[in-house]
């Protein structure tokens, strides 16, 4: 059994007093459910006697962690492996009220966690030989074949400046799970949908938030610009990214009352301390959400109308990790890829 780590540990003991479990419970580490991109983990697995509660843990609930838990429970029931001694849970965080009536309709609990409470780092599990295809080299392959739309695994190589190995290990990954299709010499991506839905499940864009604040600005556009514009004076690394970029880069229509920027991690603290509103006006203005990145975000990254905004490849990326709330935008954006 895999060793549990302290935050899953600390996480445990507040699950096992809200649940009032006894204390024989235990988290269970081997994986119990499978689907066509093999194995699916919870975010945490827990037995005491005869029943068994299917845990996903999060900063911030979002319809998307009850879809997760909903397919695992349909999962298992096509295994005959869910019975009403397994039962769904949420451990988060923040939890809106929308949010709470959505779950109790479906028949998932919901329990909070302190909001200082580290979260163990969960990734859905990729099957045996599959190529993790949102790693930083992988997605260069994926995201150059879906500007090119149809090439050669030697010229993803040579342009991207990845290896061979690694570009063919990456495209044999993608046909073996039906994504990519082979002709001859040349491959191309024949389900877009299907590579959308892995990314979502296999890099959560949400995993990556880890404050959001207001600032007091009447206009999202508007207020990314005034900041892009201080910011870049300051000599801070940023660059936004979501929906912010990618209503840029595609000119989709989107939400007006919230702006996604990459930051530094020891640049935060600043950030808030310098333009969050004050307590008295926290509910007004344009909310900023704040992630840390998980690899290079800005080096490449471009302005678009006074916004420096991550490339389109990371665009792509996040977008499609916000899963079915993205994709409307998402889809956009690879209709329009080939152009950026």
């Amino acid at each position: 059994m895999t060793e549990i780590t302290p935050s899953e540990n600390d996480i445990f003991e507040i699950i096992r007093t809200k649940l009032n479990l006894s204390d024989s419970a235990v988290i269970m580490k081997e994986p119990i459910l499978k689907d066509t991109r093999g194995i699916v983990r919870p975010d945490m697995l827990i037995e005491d006697g005869n029943r068994r509660f299917l845990v996903e843990i999060k900063s911030k609930i979002n319809v998307d962690a009850i879809a997760h838990l909903i397919l695992q429970k349909e999962i298992l029931q096509k295994q005959d492996k869910y019975d009403t001694n397994t039962h769904l849970v949420i451990a988060a965080k923040f939890i809106a009220p929308d949010i709470e009536k959505i779950a109790g309709q479906v028949g998932v609990q919901l329990l909070t966690i302190p909001r200082n409470m580290r979260l163990p780092d969960h990734k859905t599990a990729p099957a045996s030989g599959k190529v993790k295809v949102t790693s930083e080299k992988s997605w260069k392959i994926v995201s150059r074949l879906l500007k090119e739309k149809m090439t050669s695994i030697r010229q993803l190589s040579i342009i991207e400046g990845i290896s061979y190995g690694w570009a063919h290990a990456t495209v044999q990954s993608l046909i073996s799970q039906g994504i990519v299709t082979k002709k001859g010499n040349y491959v191309t991506i024949s389900d877009v949908n299907k590579l959308l839905n892995g990314i979502s499940w296999e890099r959560p864009f949400e995993n990556l938030l880890v404050k959001e604040i207001n600032v007091e600005y009447n206009d999202a556009t508007a207020a990314a610009r005034e900041l892009s514009h201080m910011l870049d004076n300051s000599g801070i690394k940023f660059a936004f990214t979501g929906y912010t970029a990618g209503g840029l880069y595609t000119g989709y229509a989107v939400r007006h009352d919230s702006i996604y920027i990459y930051l530094e991690k020891y640049e935060i603290d600043l950030f808030t301390k310098t333009f969050q509103t004050s307590e008295t006006a926290e509910d007004k203005g344009i909310k900023v959400r704040i992630y840390v990145p998980d690899r290079n975000v800005f080096y490449d990254a471009v302005e678009k109308e006074g916004i420096k905004v991550v490339s389109p490849a990371q665009t792509l990326l996040d977008l499609a990790g916000m899963g079915y709330s993205g994709m409307d935008i998402t889809k956009a954006m690879v209709d329009k890829y080939g152009t950026l």
